[in-house]
């Protein structure tokens, strides 16, 4: 499949769809059946969904590491067995806690996830034990409890306070690294306030260096003549720093090749002579080797 036809979509995703459904759309839209996507996103939420067309399908293994951003909404006194507004009811705060908790409890309570954290994955997440997607064993009447993993939340802040219906409803932005749940967040948030919390709205802003600004929402993509597609000439150097390298430099990096050791620290995309993207390179004490081929000498 040539190199022009590869890249990367960023779709605003619409609630109420699965990943896997907006791909079957990408596929009818762009006209292939590679396509992928990066970072799954629940069928309530909405936002920035990044997937791989053709060759793009192969970076994306490239993403995965890429820091999140989410704006969420989030109810404070009431527990839910799938942490969101989908699950039944589990707890109920009484009027008494709630009026006693004041929006500087919240917001200071909050400082407590800042930073590098441990968090259980919820029950309901599509992580796999033993082959079986976690929610899928739930659905099965099996009791899941993850263990907990490291991530790291960059920034959090809460605003927009509503205490109408006897809850509490709040506004969060989170900025975190990429393996953070926020259904998860919500449920532990409630939990250190003593309410409970669930999550019942989520919007993803970003995803590494892509966010909202653009996506395009499926409609926009298919009454399209030539649907939008970010090259992987752009992607590469506007996911890491670019290195410039000559043409026979380029030529040994499409075969897979190394290169001698430059002083870099960490990955860097490889730009030849034309402002083509080769390849993403990692340097080792011996060598600069590929850890990606965006232009195989084959194609």
């Amino acid at each position: 499949m040539p190199v022009a036809n590869s890249g990367l979509v960023v779709v605003d995703k619409p609630a109420g769809m699965t990943s896997h459904h907006v791909v079957s759309r990408l596929r009818r839209i762009y006209r292939t059946r590679k396509i992928g996507h990066a970072g799954t996103l629940d069928p309530m939420a909405t936002g920035v969904l990044v997937a791989g067309v053709n060759r793009g399908t192969k970076f994306l293994a490239h993403l995965g590491a890429a820091e999140k951003s989410y704006h969420a909404r989030v109810r404070l006194g009431v527990s839910t067995s799938t942490e969101d507004a989908e699950g039944e009811i589990i707890t109920t705060a009484s009027s008494e806690a709630l009026s006693a908790l004041t929006d500087h409890d919240i917001l200071e309570t909050l400082t407590k996830f800042r930073g590098d954290i441990q968090q259980r994955p919820s029950a309901v997440s599509a992580i796999k034990i033993n082959g079986k997607r976690a929610y899928q064993r739930v659905r099965d009447g099996e009791d899941v409890e993850l263990p907990s993993r490291p991530i790291t939340i960059f920034d959090l802040h809460a605003d927009n306070f509503n205490r109408e219906h006897g809850v509490i409803d709040c506004d969060l932005q989170v900025h975190c690294s990429s393996g953070t749940y926020i259904r998860a967040l919500a449920r532990d948030i409630g939990d250190a306030l003593g309410v409970g919390g669930h999550l019942i709205a989520l919007r993803r802003t970003a995803v590494g260096v892509f966010s909202l600004a653009d996506a395009s929402t499926l409609e926009e993509l298919e009454s399209a003549e030539h649907p939008p597609l970010v090259s992987l000439d752009e992607a590469l150097p506007r996911c890491y720093p670019p290195l410039a390298v000559d043409t026979e430099q380029a030529r040994k990096l499409s075969l897979g090749q190394r290169l001698s050791p430059r002083g870099l620290s960490g990955i860097h995309s490889a730009i030849d002579p034309q402002g083509h993207a080769v390849a993403l390179v990692q340097e080792t004490a011996e060598s600069l080797r590929t850890v990606f081929v965006a232009r195989p000498a084959t194609l």
